[in-house]
């Protein structure tokens, strides 16, 4: 195999609809990993679930706040601190971990961050610092891993996409992977009305592109290979797909 890619699903924990859909892309698609947030109610519903599904790659989705476009303009939904102390930064990317190793009983596979706040400092080179520690990936700064963010339902303001999250679009996009590993970025969920969150009827559609079995017969056809982010670690190695991609 010369094309991987790994499907990990952000906002696991958010909220028991997001699990919902997790679970289902886990279960009938083509997922291999997703990203726990740990100070949501849901969280320990996401971690019991990976707990008893170890072959779900588990990683932490740092989360600093949420922002939505709304009136031409970006407003929190909510945010986790009001300054931008690095030393502030610390002590909350420290809370999350500790957390995170409390619900699931181990160190994530790999880090990435809410709505991509660590592409910014300073939470960029606190969220370097931390990821060299635990020797996993960061998201956008592992040179081995190509990050693809295409598969999402809204533009960079948040206005509808919805034909970037169709079976079609997927289908081109493992197509034309390029050699080495990928990282394909997704969030499913079930649609949750009293959630407040600028993505939100979108999850469920991307459950249904995830599970449609177009999109794992092209797997299948291109040659590509799924893997997870545990295989990643320094003592794996990447010698075959994942059994679900033949299946």
């Amino acid at each position: 195999m010369s094309r991987w890619i790994i499907v990990n699903a952000d906002d696991f924990g958010q909220s028991y609809a997001i699990n919902r859909g997790v679970i289902a892309v886990f279960e009938h698609g083509i997922l291999t990993s997703a990203s726990l947030m740990v100070r949501w109610p849901a969280s320990r519903h996401a971690a019991d679930y990976a707990r008893q599904h170890p072959s779900l790659s588990l990683g932490l989705h740092v989360d600093f706040g949420e922002w939505a476009y709304r009136n031409e303009i970006w407003l929190p939904v909510y945010e986790v601190l009001r300054t931008e102390h690095p030393d502030e930064y610390r002590r909350e990317l420290a809370h999350q971990l500790n957390a995170f190793r409390d619900l699931t009983g181990q160190d994530p596979t790999h880090l990435d961050s809410h709505q991509h706040v660590h592409s910014e400092e300073p939470l960029r080179s606190v969220l370097i610092e931390t990821a060299a520690g635990l020797q996993v990936p960061l998201r956008n700064f592992d040179p081995r891993i190509r990050y693809d963010g295409s598969f999402y339902g809204q533009s960079s303001r948040g206005y509808p996409v919805p034909r970037a999250i169709e079976v079609d679009s997927l289908v081109r996009l493992i197509q034309t992977l390029p050699d080495g590993v990928t990282e394909l970025g997704c969030h499913p969920g079930d649609v949750d009305a009293h959630f407040d969150s600028m993505y939100r009827t979108e999850r469920a559609q991307e459950v249904r592109t995830l599970c449609d079995p177009r999109v794992r017969e092209t797997i299948r056809s291109a040659g590509v290979g799924l893997c997870s982010f545990e295989e990643l670690r320094p003592d794996a190695k990447l010698a075959r797909p994942q059994a679900q991609a033949s299946q």
